[in-house]
């Protein structure tokens, strides 16, 4: 699955900026090598910014969806849906598969600056498996591009 580099500075990474609305911009590391999870697909970037358009997020207008309510992002890969809810003030959890979770980890410190009423955690998630952790059911299921292997699930 996926081949992560062995140090954060390691040359097998490289950025892909998602600009956000307020002025912010989320960093995230993707792998020169690796699975489809060690990536940002365009549908991810296409997902996180209608995340924050303005029928779901408009500060004028006193409209935010997603703050305080409760967000899981199935197959996350990088982490850039979860990540960008979790900037808007959602409860996060990003889950994906154990190989993933170094990635989805790292994304998390480097954009936690951006993270100020939400937050956002990455969990082990391989589908058909016990759900208990994950209850009660979250306010919002998100996802994009995701892919289920059939010999891992």
């Amino acid at each position: 699955m996926a081949a992560l580099p062995t140090e954060p500075g390691d040359e097998g990474y490289f950025v892909r900026e998602v600009e956000k609305r307020d002025g912010g911009c989320l960093r995230v590391k993707q792998c020169s090598r690796g699975d489809v999870g060690c990536v940002v697909w365009d549908a991810a970037i296409v997902l996180s910014k209608y995340l924050e358009t303005e029928q779901f997020c408009d500060p004028a207008a006193g409209i935010n969806t997603w703050a305080d309510k409760t967000v899981v992002e199935l197959g996350a890969g990088t982490g850039v849906v979860g990540l960008m809810a979790a900037t808007l003030g959602a409860h996060v959890i990003v889950t994906d598969l154990e190989d993933l979770q170094p990635l989805l980890e790292t994304n998390i410190q480097d954009n936690a600056a951006l993270v100020s009423s939400g937050s956002v955690k990455a969990k082990v998630l391989k589908w058909g498996e016990d759900v208990a952790e994950f209850l009660p059911p979250p306010d919002f299921l998100l996802m994009a591009d995701c892919i289920y292997y059939e010999q891992v699930g």
